[in-house]
């Protein structure tokens, strides 16, 4: 069971940053339909962590807050890459990145929680498809 509870808690917390993420940039999108497929994106997410913490509860826990380390420099990195050049190039730079680091860190999890229920792998590979899509989305806007 602890494996189970420790994949859910490992999603919840990339479905944080990538919601974190697509709030530290989405004021800055200049692009209608890139604006667009990033809050559809973040509803997905929502959707998700939904599901996620439904599971959760089940095992009376709760999720998890993403590495307070790791959120203050993606935070910062935005800023900075921002602050030298605000364009949907490199909006798209960031949301890629970010993308690609969080389905590396699940397949992670999903390798080290080998464990985990069906359900709760079900669900992280829900996650993964759904960075997957959003890097593959926004590739058009680098």
């Amino acid at each position: 069971m602890s494996d189970t509870i420790n994949l859910l808690k490992e999603c919840d917390a990339g479905i944080k940053m990538g919601i974190a993420a697509i709030d530290d940039v989405i004021e800055h999108v200049q692009n209608e339909e890139f604006k667009s497929k990033l809050i559809n994106y973040k509803k997905d997410y929502n959707y998700l962590q939904d599901e996620i913490q439904g599971l959760l509860n089940k095992y009376d826990k709760e999720g998890k807050e993403p590495n307070p380390i790791a959120k203050g420099m993606a935070k910062m990195k935005t800023g900075i890459k921002l602050t030298f050049n605000e364009s949907d190039n490199t909006i798209a730079d960031l949301m890629t990145e970010g993308c690609n680091m969080g389905v590396k860190s699940l397949n992670k999890y999903l390798n080290d929680y080998k464990e985990a229920n069906d359900e709760a792998k079900t669900l992280a590979k829900k996650l993964i498809r759904l960075m997957d899509n959003q890097e593959f989305d926004i590739r058009k806007y680098l």
